[in-house]
């Protein structure tokens, strides 16, 4: 049996024990071209099939790159094409294990239409069935598109490659000066890289992943049975908001959370966790992050990068397409100010924006520090879509920093230390923007979990429609 190969541990690996079923294991390759006769290529390189991820059906493909180095071609494109199609037909996910020379050169135009044969039916199901890949081995040229056209990826940091272009190819650069296919790259420079580690951590990571997950997008998120106290204080919760992945797994049930792309663009998180037992998706504006004993390692300004509005624009998308409530935590007093930000910021803001906006999903903001300006209007608040919105007690919401705008605004006034003062507590003060019906309730940081309990049982219910339209164009 194939599934005996590398490619068929990876899968024995992943999935419960003794649960895969193997499809295609007798397809080979039947290119003849240049007068050559055809070759055992067992598998024709790729090991397919269906098994258990904690007793849910998971699709699975798996490159062998001892035959013909896991090449794509023809044959080898069909039964992945062919495992999608089961999948889309049952509504489970797909989960690709990566490691492969690329397109398999001799068969040609036959390999180069398998590539964009398994493109478009990438692309038929996105947003119909989760999608994970993990990059074990090679995955360069055109196959490099293979994880970014699916919704997560993981990669090995040492033995895993990815890239379009090999750094030898860049003109200017080399393997030696930048490895621009290595996990540290992809994941921190490139975003393309949701989770990295060890294999064995990858297959942890998937495991837990699919079980946060629902497995497809009419199941409409995804519940368990809570073991965690619906009513238990976090009251260390402000002292670990500055870095929002800490923040959030004290909230969450059994205090879990699982960031993607926690490597990338690291001024914002996004993760999943599990309220009352129904996963649901975070982002969170982040200042400072930890190390393992809990001092800060990085600390950045309280601001909007291109990279970290991208960032959640994707991920919100994701968990509105698949009916994952999203909650937000809001601290964020503008956007970065830099030469390179100016380029990308506007266009990546506006994605941000619409990604809210559009979502039907419940919402939740909870706006726990300095929520200033525009920055904080497209950060999931009220006007912008959000079902309900509670701010800390200590927070503070509004135009700008209370202090730099009475100057801008008293500066010439004898009396501008009172105006000032009077300035702070009327436009800035959360309380204020309570009256005007802008945050919903003002809660202590301690309750939050209890609030953010409440609120998702509310909107369980929830239906909102948009207007008639083929899609958006934003």
């Amino acid at each position: 049996m194939s599934n005996t190969s590398q490619a068929g541990t990876r899968i024995n690996s992943l999935l419960d024990e003794n649960s895969f079923v193997e499809i295609g294991a007798m397809v080979t390759a039947r290119a003849t071209d240049f007068n050559e006769e055809p070759k055992a290529a067992p598998a024709d390189g790729v090991v397919t099939g269906y098994g258990l991820i904690d007793g849910s059906l998971v699709y699975v493909y798996s490159q062998d790159a001892s035959v013909m180095g896991g090449s794509v071609g023809e044959m080898h494109a069909k039964k992945i094409i062919n495992l999608y199609r089961l999948a889309m037909k049952t509504g489970a996910p797909v989960i690709g294990l990566i490691d492969s020379t690329g397109l398999r050169l001799m068969e040609a135009t036959d390999a180069l239409s398998a590539f964009g044969a398994i493109y478009r039916t990438q692309a038929k199901a996105s947003g119909m069935i989760p999608q994970i890949t993990a990059v074990f081995g090679n995955c360069g040229g055109g196959l490099a598109l293979f994880p970014s056209m699916t919704d997560f990826t993981f990669m090995e940091t040492k033995k895993g490659k990815l890239f379009v272009n090999s750094p030898n190819a860049i003109e200017g650069n080399y393997e030696e000066k930048l490895d621009t296919s290595a996990c540290d790259f992809r994941s921190s420079e490139c975003g393309d890289v949701d989770v990295a580690g060890s294999e064995d951590e990858i297959y942890q990571g998937i495991r837990t992943l699919i079980s946060l997950l629902p497995e497809n997008y009419e199941e409409g998120g995804i519940y368990d049975e809570c073991t965690d106290d619906l009513n238990r204080l976090c009251d260390d919760l402000s002292a670990c908001i500055k870095d929002p992945s800490v923040a959030l797994s004290r909230v969450a049930d059994d205090q879990m959370f699982f960031e993607v792309k926690g490597a990338y663009a690291e001024s914002m998180v996004t993760g999943f966790m599990k309220i009352n037992g129904m996963t649901v998706g975070a982002v969170a504006n982040r200042s400072e992050k930890y190390d393992e004993d809990g001092k800060t390692d990085k600390k950045f300004d309280s601001v909007l990068t291109p990279q970290g509005c991208a960032k959640a624009a994707d991920f919100v998308k994701f968990c509105d397409a698949f009916g994952i409530p999203v909650i937000t935590f809001t601290s964020v007093t503008g956007f970065e100010s830099t030469m390179c930000s100016e380029k990308k910021i506007g266009n990546a803001a506006a994605k941000m924006a619409y990604a809210f906006a559009s979502a039907t999903v419940p919402k939740i903001n909870v706006v726990t520090g300095n929520a200033y300006g525009s920055a904080y209007v497209i950060m999931n608040s009220k006007s912008l879509g959000a079902d309900m919105t509670f701010a800390w007690d200590s927070a503070r919401i509004g135009m700008m920093d209370a202090d730099l705008a009475a100057k801008l605004l008293f500066e010439k006034e004898e009396n501008k230390d009172e105006l000032a003062a009077s300035y702070k507590e009327v436009q800035t003060s959360v309380e204020s923007a309570a009256r005007r019906g802008y945050v919903d309730t003002i809660i202590k940081p301690e309750d939050t979990r209890k609030y953010i309990i409440g609120a998702m049982e509310m909107l369980f219910t929830k239906r909102e429609e948009r207007p008639e339209k083929k899609h958006g164009a934003v």
